[in-house]
């Protein structure tokens, strides 16, 4: 089996490791390097309609697809540094233990009853307007950003660098970065945003479905039952206003036994959800278990973007 494929797997191994042991870099992250950059593109391509937006998110996305399409050719015969260019890309994308670390911060919050706290570290999960919030809509919308974030920072990256090396890695994370920066519905991005949008809504349609699969086998570290997952997923997967969002909140509601949806109030607008599972509204204790099915959950699609790597090249073979 040609050596660039298993050192594909490996690298994304290792990316996946280097993020569970350190998580994001404090300084000079590339990811917000990628956003800094995107924000003055945007400033000078922006036209209020939707074939401004497509060309800012061609350019946007196309330039680092064609900058791991460079690495992945410049090392395609030196394993050794294809093993280090993916695992470096892997790493810059990913970001579970970010993810599971405000998890827990957010529990320990509650669990002071310190609502201050936990109000003014919301904004790290999600972009909900905290100031009214209690203890279970607090809770919530940690668990909805932790099921949500799971599938988006850490197995939709790695289903696609699987599937496309650095170039699937890096491609991807710029993608979904520009949703958040200009997907949301606003006055300014109603237009404009919406190619970025449907564009990460097409990356995401098979891996928030993998993820929806993962966390009904991670149940059981959190208590839950794996029928019952299944029961809430196929139940309540399609209720929710996303294509991809709602694949993952309903599995977690139903791996952690806890109803999620209900009225989301952002600055200067509300949105209201359905109902995703039974059971009551989340607590603090309820945290620290998502955090334990977000982990398996990344750590079972290491494993499997590993094993589709290697497949990748034996087919080719």
């Amino acid at each position: 089996m040609p050596q660039r494929w298993t050192a594909d797997a490996a690298g994304l191994l290792a990316g996946y490791l280097l993020d569970a042991a350190l998580g994001d870099p404090r300084r000079l992250h590339p990811v917000a390097g990628f956003g800094t950059a995107a924000a003055a593109l945007e400033r000078r391509v922006y036209r209020p309609n939707r074939v401004a937006g497509a060309a800012f998110t061609a350019v946007a996305v196309g330039v680092p697809v064609l900058a791991g399409l460079a690495a992945s050719r410049v090392t395609r015969d030196v394993p050794v540094a294809r093993f280090a260019v993916t695992a470096a890309a892997t790493w810059t994308v990913l970001g579970g233990r970010t993810l599971r670390r405000e998890s827990r911060i957010m529990a320990r919050h509650l669990e002071a009853g310190d609502l201050a706290s936990a109000r003014g570290r919301l904004s790290h999960l999600c972009g909900r307007d905290p100031s009214a919030l209690d203890e279970p809509e607090l809770a919530r919308a940690t668990v909805e950003s932790v099921a949500e974030n799971t599938s988006d920072a850490v197995v939709a990256p790695l289903f696609w660098g699987a599937l496309a090396g650095p170039a699937g890695l890096l491609g991807y994370r710029a993608a979904n970065t520009l949703d958040a920066m200009v997907g949301h519905r606003s006055p300014r991005y109603a237009r404009f945003g919406t190619p970025s949008a449907r564009l990460d809504d097409l990356l995401n349609l098979v891996p928030s479905r993998l993820t929806g699969v993962l966390t009904m086998v991670a149940a059981p570290v959190a208590g839950g039952k794996p029928w019952e997952v299944l029961r809430v997923w196929r139940r309540d997967r399609n209720d929710h206003p996303s294509p991809n969002a709602g694949q993952c909140e309903s599995a977690m509601a139903g791996a952690l036994g806890v109803r999620l949806g209900g009225r989301n109030i952002y600055f200067g607008r509300s949105e209201t959800r359905p109902f995703l599972g039974d059971g009551p509204k989340p607590r603090a204790v309820h945290l620290r278990r998502a955090a334990r099915v977000s982990g398996v959950v990344g750590a079972s699609a290491a494993v499997l973007a590993a094993g589709v790597a290697v497949l990748r090249g034996a087919i080719r073979r």
